[in-house]
């Protein structure tokens, strides 16, 4: 029986730490800039979507990196 893994919408510090391979202080400091561009606040969650308009990264290729 094959596993079914949810689609994620949410992305954390970690998930970009190992994404771009930096320390997750700075992956905090990202959330905190795309938090300032869509005017949320401080607790609200960042989705995969405006990780990627903020970084300019393929999401296709952020979602299969993050199901594996």
């Amino acid at each position: 029986m094959q596993e079914i893994v949810p689609i994620r919408i949410v992305i954390y510090a970690k998930d970009i730490s190992n994404i771009t391979g930096k320390k997750e202080r700075t992956a905090r400091k990202i959330i905190a800039q795309i938090r300032r561009k869509y005017n949320k606040k401080p607790g609200d969650l960042t989705t995969i979507y405006e990780f990627c308009e903020h970084t300019g990264l393929n999401e296709e290729k952020v979602r299969q990196f993050l199901t594996r």
